[in-house]
């Protein structure tokens, strides 16, 4: 769907519109920081309940985090909604003035979504919690089959319009998310169903004191992940931020394959070595080691001929540098690699390397990445160069850290 996404949008707006989309998403994609770590201690806390059987303890935990997080996003959209308007969007994306108005009123509609969005998909972080990741990505799915759908039917009956793309890719996954709710509290979930009588602030102690070490690792990814298509549309032009994101989608795909074996290994592994079962957590590492070697051998023949599919994919509309394929190949393989043992140590809570790690990365990053396009004069592929070096944790760290706790026993640092 995402693929089929870009040309359908491409003869929807043009590439420079869509790098505007790309860029306003990255900038609010920042205020993800107010969750605090606070969904990632929820799957941690959720899962260890159900292991222990105290279903009670779970819907605690779920209607605390429903409500901690119901009452932050609505403080900051009341906080956006009177700063934006003294934002001067056309300065901050280097667009023309003409489009402030229209990009000030996306940027609302970005925003709302986002703050809507992020509290009702607290139901995803359940299914993942309790090993079902194949029912948080039919969420993601339905979401964007009812985006590709909307502008569908946007791009037969209407002129192109920013404002009409941000309706079409706000409003469609907002729909589905509550219907997700409403169905799953409805039903398998009843027991967890968050209630104003279950909420207990104190417990929120126990997941805020998880939630700041993965808050403070969330943070060192929003800088990565969100700064990008900004740098990019500040030094290069929204239409770089179109080409950036064409390739990531690209590559992703390796991504998208590797996340639908890795999604339950996180919780699996919370679950395994609570009961000592570190064969089955050895024996899952060898096998995403397997389909690690079979997703770089799919992503070199993605790269080999990744300049006819373009062609053929994007009917011309935007040209893609090999060096930017390549770095985003190079770039793809690090996190298939790394990705395994991130989700066993964050399954184990083994997060104060990680944490310290994630304290240099982002500032690595940004100096990498700001030095290469100022002082080597490097293109947009400086983006992807900066984010290997930044990933040393994913590289070096992490999969030490897994050798010396399931092959040494080490304890100490290592476990902590």
């Amino acid at each position: 769907i995402s693929l089929v996404f870009v040309p359908l949008v491409l003869n929807y707006v043009n590439s420079a519109q869509y790098g505007i989309w790309l860029t306003l998403s990255s900038i609010v994609g920042w205020f993800s920081f107010f969750d605090i770590g606070l969904t990632q201690g929820l799957r941690n806390k959720f899962a260890e309940a159900l292991a222990r059987g105290d279903h009670n303890a779970a819907q605690i935990f779920v209607s605390t985090t429903y409500a901690i997080l119901g009452i932050v996003f609505l403080g900051v959209w009341f906080l956006f909604l009177i700063i934006n308007n003294f934002l001067d969007w056309s300065s901050i994306l280097k667009v023309p003035k003409e489009m402030q108005t229209e990009v000030s009123i996306l940027a609302m509609m970005v925003f709302t979504y986002f703050c809507i969005a992020f509290v009702l998909r607290i139901i995803t972080t359940i299914f993942l919690a309790d090993q079902k990741p194949a029912k948080s990505s039919l969420i993601d799915l339905l979401g964007q089959l009812a985006s590709l759908t909307f502008i569908f039917i946007l791009v037969r009956t209407t002129e192109g319009s920013l404002i009409r793309l941000g309706i079409a890719l706000c409003v469609s996954p907002v729909l589905v998310l509550l219907a997700a709710n409403i169905v799953s509290f409805n039903g398998a979930y009843k027991v967890y169903r968050p209630t104003f009588a279950q909420v207990n602030f104190a417990h929120a102690k126990s997941l805020i004191n998880l939630g700041v070490k993965f808050f403070i690792i969330q943070v060192a990814g929003i800088i990565q992940f969100h700064t990008a298509n900004i740098i990019i549309a500040r030094n290069f032009g929204t239409d770089d931020v179109t080409a950036y994101n064409i390739v990531y989608k690209y590559f992703g795909v390796l991504n998208m394959v590797n996340t639908i074996f890795i999604a339950p290994f996180w919780s699996a592994s919370t679950e395994a070595y609570l009961k000592n079962d570190i064969a089955w957590i050895r024996n899952g590492i060898r096998k995403y080691n397997l389909l690690n070697i079979l997703l770089f051998l799919a992503g070199l023949l993605m790269l080999i001929f990744s300049g006819p599919v373009y062609s053929l994919w994007l009917e011309g509309k935007v040209l893609i540098p090999f060096s930017l394929s390549l770095w985003g190949f190079i770039y793809f393989n690090v996190i298939l690699y790394g990705t395994k043992y991130v989700s066993f140590l964050n399954g184990i809570n083994a997060l104060k390397i990680q944490f310290i790690a994630s304290t240099i990365s982002p500032v690595l990053y940004l100096v990498v990445a700001l030095s290469l396009i100022k002082y080597s004069g490097m293109g947009v592929y400086a983006l992807f160069v900066a984010s290997v070096v930044a990933n040393f944790n994913a590289i070096i760290l992490a999969p030490l850290q897994y050798y010396f706790i399931i092959n040494k026993k080490k304890k100490g640092i290592w476990a902590a």
